[in-house]
């Protein structure tokens, strides 16, 4: 039994030792500093000089109570993976259309007197460019006023309309 017992914690040691230095491979930056943390990948294949990203993600799913969404932190990884990658900022251009419960991760207060995890994600985000569009019929059904939003969020009449329009602006959806 003693020896059992050895070998569970050698085998979490190994793995805790492992994660640490799966972990340890990624950081954040250069663009959002403090958010969006990608690992370097050696030997990939160069993007093209001259490319440009136009970007969409759509979030519905909100984050887990008092956390940073990784939903929303994706575009921040997307924006710091391909200017570490060489493509220039200004060739990166995202949007962010949030609807749905994911609202939430938008007001200055999800709940009256909680601060928002997200704000300082959002107020990065929106210093690096990327737009931050929150669903105008999800906010008329939560009773949701420009005022109770974080900082440089704006209204769209619709996710589906925000969508729509960037789309003819040749923006593509990502689908993580």
């Amino acid at each position: 039994m003693h020896r059992f017992r050895l070998l569970l914690i050698v085998a979490a040691l190994v793995a805790a030792s492992s994660a640490h230095a799966q972990s340890s491979r990624f950081s954040p930056g250069p663009v959002i500093s403090a958010y969006g943390p990608v690992a370097d990948i050696e030997g990939i294949a160069p993007i093209a000089p001259g490319t440009v990203f136009r970007v969409a993600f759509d979030v519905s799913e909100a984050a887990t109570g008092g956390q940073v969404s990784r939903r929303l932190e994706s575009a921040a990884r997307f924006l710091n993976m391909h200017a570490r990658a060489g493509v220039p900022q200004e060739n990166i251009h995202l949007a962010i259309v949030v609807h749905g419960p994911a609202a939430r991760d938008l007001m200055r207060e999800p709940h009256t007197g909680e601060a928002n995890p997200n704000a300082g994600l959002i107020a990065a985000l929106v210093a690096g460019g990327v737009d931050v569009i929150l669903c105008g019929q999800t906010a008329a059904n939560l009773g949701l006023t420009p005022g109770s939003l974080l900082p440089g969020v704006r209204l769209s009449l619709s996710a589906m309309t925000a969508h729509a329009l960037l789309q003819q602006d040749g923006y593509t959806l990502n689908p993580f």
